[in-house]
Order: structure tokens, then sequence, then C-alpha cells
């Protein structure tokens, strides 16, 4: 189950991690986002032994990729006390970092993994660590363990449990919610808090899926996400567009204009909460432009009202023929300009051999 998977598979492949990992791991994700299309990221990091400047290293992997991110330590304390405070701490230096440095496409939140693994003593660091003003991102509810364990622990089901430490809010991000209830559902619509939708990581650790029309439906801003599933954003738009009917037995559930509202209008909206000068998401002067060119010859009349369907049936990753970020050229014609695929992939994989010796080890 899913609380095995954790345990067995990514707290020990965590743990494995070198910076050098750390690196091109972030370096193949970005090769990954460029031919796909996507500019902009939100990433949730945890190496708990090679921690102090994880972030450091990624946001320069971002940076010579030309793209765009949000970056987060993930603390816990499942590696114990002195790595939850180093996690702190890594995410307090970052986000007081990116202050002064003022990259305009790089920012950062504050990483939290997930309530079954943060004890009441860690929450409360987490919050006095920092400023009102910073959000967290966090994974909610994506098992039911996650609220039972919340339950054991404190009486209080996860959302609420949060909320009582400061940790919602209009900044904060709520990754998977998928095993939340209505009253949870109340409390995050009240207080601002965003949700993101990962429907191929769920379906790949077979959690469920989370109501995103019950929701939206409640005022909640659901955004589409992926949990590093992979960059391909395409992907995760048709998977949402059929999960949903296949979890209800229903072809009317989650039609493409909902699937349009979170990966359009809500993940640009988020993206704008963290780059509230780059205007992302739209086409107009004084924007930062982030377009990508789509190789695609409708074989139906192309409409602004049939568009979401266009792309859920007709479009395909491999049509993405150029990316630009911030009104720079990183793909031209399928040709990646500022990254060396092959250099990457071919040191990632011996990276990765060295990293599976570590972790079986």
């Amino acid at each position: 189950d899913f609380p095995e998977i954790l345990e067995r598979l990514w707290w020990k492949l965590d743990k494995s991690l070198s910076m050098d990992d750390v690196r091109y791991s972030a370096l193949v994700c970005l090769v990954d986002a460029i031919k796909h299309g996507t500019t902009t990221l939100m990433d949730h990091h945890s190496s708990p032994n090679a921690l102090d400047g994880s972030l450091d290293v990624i946001a320069d992997a971002v940076d010579e990729a030309g793209l765009r991110a949000v970056l987060c330590y993930e603390v816990t304390d499942r590696d114990g006390l002195d790595k939850a405070e180093a996690g702190i701490a890594e995410n307090v230096r970052f986000i007081n970092s990116q202050i002064s440095d003022s990259n305009p496409r790089i920012s950062a939140t504050f990483g939290l993994h997930a309530s079954l693994s943060l004890s009441d003593e860690t929450l409360r660091a987490c919050r006095e660590a920092v400023s009102e003003g910073v959000g967290f991102h966090i994974h909610v509810a994506e098992h039911e363990e996650d609220e039972y364990d919340s339950i054991r622990k404190t009486g209080h089901r996860v959302v609420e449990r949060l909320q009582r430490f400061g940790i919602l809010g209009s900044k904060s991000i709520t990754a998977h919610c998928v095993h939340v209830n209505h009253a949870e559902v109340q409390m995050l619509s009240d207080t601002g808090t965003w949700v993101t939708h990962q429907p191929r990581s769920n379906m790949n650790n077979a959690v469920g899926a989370a109501d995103v029309e019950g929701l939206l439906n409640s005022g909640v801003r659901v955004a589409l996400g992926n949990d590093g599933f992979s960059n391909n954003m395409w992907a995760e738009w048709k998977t949402a567009y059929l999960l949903h009917k296949v979890w209800h037995r229903d072809p009317r559930r989650v039609g493409g204009d909902v699937i349009t509202e979170m990966a359009i209008k809500h993940s640009s909206d988020l993206a704008n909460v963290f780059f509230p000068e780059a205007r992302i998401g739209v086409l107009t002067p004084g924007a930062y432009a982030d377009i990508i060119f789509v190789d695609y010859h409708p074989i139906t009349p192309l409409t602004l009202g049939n568009l979401p369907w266009h792309i859920l049936f007709g479009f395909e990753s491999s049509m993405v023929t150029t990316t630009i970020c911030a009104g720079k050229i990183l793909m031209r014609d399928r040709q990646l300009l500022f990254l060396d695929e092959v250099g990457i992939t071919a040191r990632s994989s011996e990276l990765a051999a060295a990293v599976w010796h570590r972790y079986s080890a």
C-alpha cells in the first residue's frame, strides 16, 4: 500500500542521493519540461544526506535551463530531529536568499512532507521560522493513513491540524487532497488555500481520485500538477479527463471545461502568486513571454469553444516544436539550445546506477 511505497522506496531513495544526483535529477526533469512545453515548475525536494545547499543546486540548474521554478525543501521528522532542523534551516536560508537575489525566474516557498511525518513540535517550529507572508507546500490526505495518523496523534483531521498551526493560506499549496471530507474542503476554501491535483501519480500509487468538481464547486482553487511523474502536462490533462469518468462510472464527470479551468486558469494564477510581475498565462504587452509552438493541423474546425477537446484528443507532446520562457527561446524546431541532452542523459545513467547500488546496500 502507499505507506509501504513511501517507506520501502521513496524514503530509502531520498537517503541515497548525493549532491551530484540532486543536480542531475533536476537537469533531466528540466530537459523533459522544455521538450514538453512546460515553462514553470513547483518542486518539492528531499535529499537528507545531501541537504545543505541542495536548493541552490536545483536553482542553478533551473537558471541554466532558462525555465522558471518555485523551490522548497521537504521538512520531515522521519530522519530524526537534526535533519528536521536542517530542513527548516535550508528552507529559511533559500527563502531569504531569493528575497535578496531577486532572480525573476526563481521563487521559494516552505516545504513540508505530510502531516503523517511531522510532529506538533516540528510544525510549530516551521511556522515560527518564517513570517506570516510565507506559504507552505505540503502533501495532504494523499492516502487514508494521513488522516488516520492525524486523528490518532491529535484528535483532528489533517486540514484542521494544519489550520491550527497556521499552515493554510492564500500562498500555501496542499497537494492531492484525495481523502479530505466536506469540513476540510470548506476550510481550504475559507482560507484561500491552493489544491493541486495529480491524477497519474494518484493512479500509480493506487490512492484514489480527489473530488476536484466538489472542491471547485466549494470555491477551492484547484490547479493541475504531476507530483514529479513527468513534465508532460498534456498527458496529465488526458489522464485527469479519463480518470474521473471511470472512477465515478459516469462519462459526464470532469469535462474538458473543468480540465481547462485547472490546467490553464488556476495553474497560471498559482504561478502568478509567486511571480506577480510575470503575468504568466496571457499574451499581452508587458507579460513575460512564455510561449510554445505546436505543429497541429486540425482535421475538424477549431474554435475557442472546442479548443479544450482539441487539446485532449488531438494534441500530443511530440507536436511541441518551440518552447520560449520569459521571451528566451529554449527549444527551436525540437532542438534544445542551452542544455546538452545527450551529455545529461549519459551522466544521469552513470549516477543512477550508483544511487541504486547505495539504495540496495
